[in-house]
């Protein structure tokens, strides 16, 4: 019984993180590339995907873009459907008023989280959000914190 309860919690996708605080996530579309920090120091490194028309700042609901600018991680979803997430501030209040100028949506939901539930045939998939693997979301769930500012780079 001890055993069994031992392996279940080696599935779990919580893990524990004890090391330097995350005081601010980059991310580097043209690299397709987004940095842990701790001050200047990088603590972990991640491969990604972005939205499926990366080019440019996302301005509106449905225009494949992600982000750029600075924002901050809102909260953490623990039931994302893509495994695990985390929220990003988009839309702030510039993106609302210059969607609002063009009588359309900034869009929301923009989200740090795990990769797709069923095979993708290409390297940008999301609706605007930052992938990566289910595993590496694991590790980034666990060293963030709600609060983080996360700074989106062209």
């Amino acid at each position: 019984m001890t055993l069994v309860v031992g392996l279940s919690a080696c599935n779990s996708k919580f893990r524990s993180y004890h090391g330097p605080e995350v005081t601010q996530i980059q991310v580097h579309k043209a690299d397709r590339k987004m940095y842990l920090l701790h001050n200047d120091k990088v603590l972990k490194d991640f491969d990604i995907a972005l939205g499926f028309a990366p080019v440019g700042h996302k301005q509106f609901e449905g225009d494949g873009k992600t982000p750029e600018g600075v924002y901050y991680i809102n909260y953490k979803n623990p039931n994302s459907s893509y495994h695990l997430s985390l929220k990003v501030s988009y839309p702030n209040e510039t993106d609302r008023a210059y969607a609002s100028s063009m009588g359309k949506s900034p869009g929301g939901d923009i989200m740090i989280h795990g990769g797709p539930t069923k095979k993708i045939y290409q390297k940008d998939w999301t609706a605007g959000c930052i992938s990566i693997t289910d595993k590496q979301m694991e590790v980034v769930y666990s060293m963030v914190k709600p609060g983080t500012p996360i700074y989106i780079l062209p």
